[in-house]
């Protein structure tokens, strides 16, 4: 069989103007073989194969999405639960101890003013490097796949657990660099986690949020690390804790090359793209080869390139299966509102657009906000509430609820992503932030606890619709690049955090509700513009897909066909 069961499908492809943010709609043609007939009887074994989630076993991608859910859980944000840890387990070993004055150990302060800077630049090094990381990670993942992410991720939680539990007997500071190192795992295995949503695409907002879920409940780790350590009383120590975590990046190594996908999955649609640049590819210039039996060989081996291309899509393409999964998809991505709207675009080209720079500046407020109420809850509800008791209480409800918040969200996240338009979804996502910052400037205790619960349910779901608008409107070949972009400048841009920490305490005399109020004026204004962008982006291309889709009705309608007399018409 020939391509031309490819031809026979019609969709819709988009037609790019001079202008890269301006994007229209026109019937696809899709019949690449018009001037070239290929000899499907030659095949190839040394071709990479196309490979698409229907290829791939049922069981096998559950297996897969498990996999990926439990090491997310195990490593993905395990720096964040620094506050489970550095106070009541470094302190108590006597981390950074030798940087206390006579005065201070005399005096029994603990921790000491230098031990407590210290310990914060360590996890601000941390949080700040795990954003910034992500653009490399994404630039690897696009190039190199899930799989040397995966191992490369591997080999960085390794390298931080061994120095962490070695930390005292190395002659430099191995619990800096330890906490670093696996701050830089982290993004590897997670962000090359996303494209699993791939493997079901009618639940991708599900498969999404079961991954940022398990990254925020990753910081429960650290409560588990601190249970244990007072538990036994101090016997079992960090170096043993984190000589038992090893298992943890072996096992991460084991399944990437056992289990894990070696590159990312891909839609149908993602697959017959590839396959009509693969088709329409030129034949390599041979003129410079001398060798007649050199330029047969060439011109050999890019024709069962074509053949073994245009032979998996057919299979792909003829079960009825992948049919009805194909037009779950589409529906679902019409759903969306955006789909597509970037898909093809070279990662510079995205970049460029209001798409991009709208999500960003709202990415970049809204994790300072989240990283700054996280690092200052219990001083800002120790002013609001003119309670140190009760501020502590707020901060271990806090504690608790933020790692529970990631898992309780999963099925709420999951179905607003999934059955909702993504400007639904982002006005969602700016209510629920205005009404976070309103909470959060109410001195009732009330107020505070209803801050929390709404909180901790917010922040995953804030980073999954972020992840989901970014692989919905940039496409996966692009992904790891922008969205790494994207965190990486909202990274940076939480230095931030000690200019606003030095702003309270001095120009407002230790007053949050300055600071929070001007955040979240900010918030509103962004996310405002990014919802009313994407709305009227979204009604637009809208209205293109129904006028081609009339256009494409006329055209298939058959005059001059008589049914008892009468004129009939039909497709």
């Amino acid at each position: 069989m020939s391509l031309n069961r490819v031809a026979s499908i019609e969709g819709l492809e988009r037609e790019r103007s001079d202008d890269s943010t301006t994007t229209s709609y026109r019937r696809m043609s899709f019949n690449p073989v018009d001037h070239w007939a290929p000899d499907m009887s030659k095949k190839t074994s040394n071709v990479e194969p196309v490979r698409t989630f229907d290829e791939i076993p049922k069981g096998k991608r559950l297996l897969q999405c498990a996999i990926a859910v439990l090491y997310c859980l195990l490593s993905a944000g395990v720096v964040f639960g620094n506050c489970f840890l550095d106070l009541d387990v470094l302190i108590d070993e006597g981390v950074y101890s030798e940087l206390c004055s006579k005065e201070e150990i005399e005096d029994g302060t603990s921790p000491c003013y230098g031990q407590e800077i210290r310990l914060n630049l360590m996890f601000t090094i941390a949080a700040v490097s795990t954003n910034v990381c992500a653009l490399p990670v994404g630039t690897i993942l696009d190039r190199y796949g899930p799989r040397a992410c995966g191992i490369i991720g591997s080999i960085l939680l390794a390298i931080g657990s061994a120095l962490f539990a070695f930390g005292r007997d190395l002659p430099f500071d191995s619990h800096t660099s330890g906490y670093l190192f696996l701050a830089l795992g982290g993004p590897f295995v997670f962000i090359s986690s996303f494209q699993l949503s791939n493997c079901f695409p009618a639940h991708s907002g599900l498969v999404l949020a079961l991954l940022t879920g398990a990254f925020d409940s990753s910081s429960a780790l650290f409560l588990i690390f601190r249970l244990i350590f007072e538990g036994t009383g101090g016997r079992v120590t960090t170096r043993e804790l984190f000589l038992i975590y090893l298992i943890v990046p072996i096992f991460i190594f084991v399944v990437q090359l056992t289990t894990m996908p070696s590159q990312s999955y891909k839609t149908v649609g993602e697959i017959v793209k590839l396959a009509e640049d693969e088709v329409n590819a030129p034949t390599p210039d041979d003129s410079s080869v001398a060798n007649n039996a050199e330029v047969e060989r060439r011109r050999s081996e890019h024709r069962m390139r074509r053949d073994s291309v245009i032979s998996e899509i057919n299979s792909l393409l003829e079960t009825s299966t992948n049919s009805k999964r194909a037009k779950r998809e589409d529906k679902k991505n019409k759903r969306s509102g955006v789909w597509g709207a970037l898909h093809g675009y070279s990662a510079f080209e995205q970049i460029k657009t209001p798409w991009f720079w709208l999500i960003t500046m709202f990415t970049v407020i809204q994790m300072t906000r989240i990283n700054y109420f996280v690092a200052t809850v219990r001083p800002q509800y120790r002013y609001l509430l003119h309670s140190d008791e009760e501020a502590k209480t707020v901060n271990q409800i806090f504690d608790v609820l933020l790692p529970v918040g990631g898992v309780l969200s999963i099925p709420f996240i999951g179905s607003i992503l999934d059955k909702t338009s993504t400007p639904f979804a982002l006005a969602s996502l700016v209510v629920t932030a205005t009404l976070i910052g309103i909470l959060g400037v109410i001195p009732k205790m009330w107020a505070a606890i209803a801050n929390i619960c709404l909180f901790v349910i917010y922040r995953p779901f804030y980073y999954t619709a972020v992840s989901d608008y970014s692989a919905k409107v940039f496409g996966f070949q692009t992904f790891g690049k922008v969205y790494g972009l994207i965190i990486c400048l909202a990274g940076l841009f939480n230095f931030i955090q000690s200019p606003l920490d030095a702003l309270t305490h001095k120009a407002f005399h230790n007053n949050p509700l300055p600071v929070n109020l001007i955040l979240m004026g900010v918030a509103i204004v962004v996310g405002g513009a990014l919802v009313i962008y994407v709305y009227s982006k979204s009604r637009n291309m809208q209205r293109q897909l129904l006028e081609v889709e009339a256009e494409g009705a006329r055209e298939s309608l058959m005059p001059d066909v008589t049914m008892n007399g009468e004129r009939a018409y039909g497709t």
